[in-house]
């Protein structure tokens, strides 16, 4: 059965930076795409950033370009999510989700079978 756990989340003042990690277990074959999303209280699950496993472009929101990057260790099986220059709109439950067929829409969250439980991510002004 496979796993995804996030960690890092935590409570930052705006302008600060965290990163974000997910550790991915319990599967027989190698990711096809992975991809952080977020979603805040009373708002729509959103794309943050996505990126394909064998290498491939990388796609981000236009709300996070030039502040966060995704990156991933394959052999650790983690992916990461580091957060620079974080805004107050950036404070939401970050998940990561794990797709291993080919996608459509590698930033829409119904491309995802697999998802983490999140980690809290709140930026204070």
């Amino acid at each position: 059965q496979v796993h995804l756990v996030e960690s890092g989340g935590g409570s930052v003042q705006a302008g600060g930076s965290l990163r974000l990690s997910c550790v991915v277990s319990g599967h027989t074959r190698s990711t096809y795409c992975m991809a952080w999303f977020r979603q805040a209280p009373g708002k729509e699950r959103e794309g943050v950033a996505s990126v394909y496993t064998g290498g491939g472009p990388t796609y981000y929101a236009d709300s996070v370009k030039g502040r966060f990057t995704i990156s991933q260790d394959n052999a650790k099986n983690t992916l990461y999510l580091q957060m620079n220059s974080l805004k107050p709109e950036d404070t939401a439950m970050y998940y990561c989700a794990a797709q291993f067929t080919p996608l459509v829409s590698p930033i829409s969250p119904n491309e995802y079978n697999y998802w983490g439980q999140g980690t809290q991510v709140t930026v204070s002004s």
